[in-house]
């Protein structure tokens, strides 16, 4: 759906698991074993994946200024059961919060936001504003004001419903 480049980091197991569902055709790679397996999520455990997925999406939603878009599992009620470790590099001392369970997704994501928050590039990774698509994108912009995940579509379309209510 968009021309971005993936967000830094550990962000992109975040911008990729919530753009494995296309709002506008209603696909989702969840649905495939493929699409499950790039997230190392079996058949059993998608429901709870989408779950985390449909969560992340509300937060992203909340970055870019913009209400959930639909009741939700609170995002930070999900992370809380994933199991996290502290590293410490034994050559430099740096430390780093890991997954405990390196197969876990919800750890995973747990520990790409805690790295995101460590960089203070959290809040930068958005959901665009269009009702009908949501996409997860990493906003670049000078100002952190990015609203569509595309220019091009998302935010042309938007700039043309306006354009067209102010005719009528």
């Amino acid at each position: 759906m968009t021309e971005r480049s993936p967000a830094p980091g550990g962000l992109t197991l975040v911008e990729a698991l919530v753009n494995t569902l296309d709002m506008e055709s209603g696909a989702d790679a969840l649905d495939t074993a493929e699409g499950r397996e790039r997230f190392g999520v079996t058949a059993e455990e998608t429901d709870r994946a989408r779950t985390l997925r449909e969560s992340l999406r509300a937060t992203l939603l909340a970055h870019a200024g913009h209400p959930p878009h639909r009741e939700v599992t609170p995002l930070g009620a999900l992370l809380a059961e994933a199991p996290l470790l502290v590293t410490v590099d034994a050559e430099d001392g740096s430390a780093a919060l890991a997954p405990a369970d390196g197969r876990s997704l919800h750890a995973r994501v747990a520990a790409a936001v805690a790295e995101a928050l460590v960089a203070g590039t959290w809040t930068r990774l958005k959901a665009c504003a269009a009702a009908d698509c949501h996409w997860a994108y990493y906003d670049r912009s000078p100002a952190g004001r990015g609203r569509w995940c595309s220019m091009q579509v998302c935010g042309a379309r938007a700039k043309m419903r306006r354009y067209r209510a102010k005719e009528v």
